[in-house]
């Protein structure tokens, strides 16, 4: 699995006889507290400061992750209210990304809004990660983002790869319904576009095309790109039609949001400089199988 990241560390490093174990992601946090009242505005700083400790200082799987190899992720905090003191409710956005083999393009690999992003937080009382553990509410939102960003990061690189991660990320899911938290984006009585959901699909068989889809678009399009771009576009259109068979089934799931809600720019920038018959043919499956962004891709009418 990981060695399929290698291709991005540099130099000499690569050829060293030994791995150094190290955290996985390399993840930017930034909580805004611009709607929230409080006598003690430090309060707000300590909880980024220690949401980017665990992030970052955490080792969330047995993979060897070279400096060279972390996820660039980020973590957009928005805090909407404060009930009581210590409680919080925001409105959070994830987004993780990847370089590209052959270029200095940086790819969106996960963009996903979460909504019920609640939880209590009190400097005097360090996170703390302990895997078959609930600890608090905003231990597990944390981990459970985590193990998704690993999940869906080793799906670009190996097909169906993030299979461990994603069980590890269902787990906490049943840490936290087990401790009576059956609201707030853990259950399946959710919005259909909730952390549960996201999850659900991506463990889900009916997925699979869309995960397999996910290796393809990546590993053998954007990353073969800098090498044979009519190869990488032909595979990046057979990555949209593994895609179309979950639109048919599942049309609306919050997998499918997510992935379009990443790459809908990025592929209307893939097929602008592509042969009219492929041009065509691209706004065709994407307007049918997107239609939220159908504005986007009229754009491969015009050129």
């Amino acid at each position: 699995m990981l060695a399929k990241r290698l291709i991005w560390v540099v130099g000499l490093f690569l050829l060293l006889p030994f791995a150094v174990k190290a955290q996985e992601l390399r993840c930017e946090v930034i909580v805004n507290s611009d709607q929230v009242q409080a006598t003690d505005r430090q309060v707000f700083q300590q909880m980024q400061n220690a949401i980017s400790e665990i992030m970052n200082n955490t080792r969330w799987t047995n993979e060897y992750y070279q400096n060279e190899e972390k996820i660039r992720c980020k973590m957009f905090i928005t805090l909407r209210a404060m009930p009581r003191v210590g409680l919080f409710e925001a409105n959070t956005q994830i987004i993780s990304s990847r370089p590209t083999y052959g270029s200095g393009y940086e790819t969106t690999v996960l963009s996903f809004v979460d909504t019920k992003f609640a939880f209590e937080y009190n400097p005097a009382q360090p996170l703390q990660f302990s895997p078959n553990t609930y600890t608090s509410n905003l231990m597990a939102l944390l981990s459970f983002y985590a193990y998704t960003i690993i999940g869906v990061d080793q799906d670009t690189f190996a097909r169906l790869g993030g299979a461990n991660a994603y069980t590890e990320a269902n787990n906490i899911v049943s840490l936290v319904q087990s401790a009576g938290n059956t609201g707030g984006g853990w259950s399946a009585n959710d919005d259909a576009r909730s952390r549960y959901w996201l999850l659900n699909n991506l463990l889900d068989p009916q997925f699979e095309p869309l995960r397999a889809a996910i290796y393809l678009y990546h590993r053998q399009g954007l990353d073969v790109m800098a090498q044979d771009k009519e190869v990488a576009r032909q595979n990046v259109l057979e990555a949209l039609q593994n895609i179309q068979r979950v639109v048919r089934v599942r049309p609306g799931a919050a997998a499918l949001r997510s992935f379009f809600e990443a790459k809908s720019s990025e592929l209307t920038n893939v097929f602008t400089a592509a042969a009219p018959e492929q041009k065509q043919q691209a706004f065709e499956l994407l307007t049918q199988i997107d239609p939220t962004n159908r504005a986007k891709y009229e754009a491969l009418t015009r050129r």
